[in-house]
């Protein structure tokens, strides 16, 4: 019978750290509020389809309903999702609407992951 490892301290634990300065210098609430948030987005396929698109090349949702073979009304409205969260920016050219990822730090962000979950 395998062994699981118990997910909490021995009884004798006394820390190990001072844990009042890692206290003291927690992540903000909004800041991780606001990062949790950007981890949901990433956390559907259809949203991380789209911006993997992105990563590659500016696109109006026509083109992106062609490469994902969706409906304009689903993409438009992981468009919307991913616009409030400032993971991408419309640019208008006419009548015509593109998209692209909104700067370096979520491309730099989706590489990592993509990286991290290709390792092997």
């Amino acid at each position: 019978m395998e062994k699981v490892a118990q997910e909490q301290c021995e009884d004798t634990c006394q820390g190990t750290v001072n844990v009042l300065e890692l206290k003291q210098n927690l992540i903000q609430e909004h800041i991780a509020v606001g990062l949790a948030d950007v981890f949901k987005a990433l956390g559907d396929p259809t949203r991380v389809k789209i911006i993997y698109t992105l990563l590659k090349k500016e696109l109006c949702v026509h083109d992106l309903t062609v490469v994902l073979n969706m409906g304009q009304s689903a993409i438009s409205h992981q468009l919307r999702y991913l616009r409030n969260l400032r993971i991408v920016k419309r640019r208008k050219e006419g009548k015509t609407v593109f998209y692209s990822l909104d700067d370096e730090h979520i491309e730099q962000i989706f590489v990592q992951m993509l990286q991290h979950v290709n390792h092997n």
